[in-house]
């Protein structure tokens, strides 16, 4: 889908944030599919890498000391532990989209979600429910690769994540992916409106209001 001349307005955070399971990966990647305007930040982390995935393309894979390298020279707008791994948001991943007017779909939990807030209030945060804590269980084991110990902790660790659910700008509870990410895209295209990041409206109403005086100076020579 065509969004227009990016340079007309700023980039913005697109954060998205849900328990594991809760179908945050599957509406984010539905996003990039059917909007060309928004790129996701690929993370840095310490986990292994998993089979099928790609360094630099789902994740920058890092040791332990070249996160804490990363940390210490201000590298991260964001970074936290889960599920015994960190997990960072890189500045240099950000930046060159959002100075070309690019959005950036970051998906992080709500411990980077509080952080990022703090370093730039401008961002979108939207939270994504399981309909229920039976179906989110349920969802967890049938994807087959996690053992009974660690879809527990994972529970666990989700009703943690939903207690943040109110220091979000926006809440869907997904009971259907395509309809849930159909709200979500919504609230994008919305947000792109907004009056303060389209910044070609400053010079805009100026030259209008120029254009209003010249012509009121000319009806009344005339």
């Amino acid at each position: 889908m065509a969004t227009g001349n990016p340079l007309l307005r700023r980039g913005l955070l697109f954060v998205l944030s849900s328990p594991s399971g809760a179908g945050k990966s599957t509406i984010a990647r539905m996003i990039l599919e059917a909007d060309d305007g928004i790129g996701l930040s690929v993370s840095a982390t310490t986990r292994p890498i998993r089979e099928g995935e790609e360094d630099g393309k789902d994740y920058h894979f890092v040791s332990n000391s070249e996160f804490d390298e990363l940390v210490e020279s201000g590298a991260f707008l964001e970074w936290a532990h889960v599920f015994g791994h960190r997990y960072g948001t890189l500045k240099t991943e950000v930046v060159k989209q959002i100075e070309g007017g690019r959005d950036v779909l970051l998906d992080i939990d709500w411990q980077g979600t509080q952080q990022l807030k703090q370093v730039d209030p401008d961002i979108v945060r939207v939270f994504v429910l399981p309909p229920s804590m039976e179906e989110l269980d349920r969802r967890l084991r049938s994807r087959g690769t996690d053992s009974d110990e660690v879809v527990a902790h994972r529970m666990n660790r989700a009703h943690i994540e939903i207690s943040h659910w109110a220091e979000y700008d926006y809440v869907f509870i997904n009971d259907d992916a395509d309809k849930c990410k159909k709200l979500v895209h919504t609230v994008l295209k919305a947000e792109r409106l907004k009056a303060s990041r389209r910044v070609f409206l400053h010079d805009f109403v100026r030259s209008l209001l120029a254009g209003e005086a010249a012509f009121v100076r000319e009806q009344r020579l005339g």
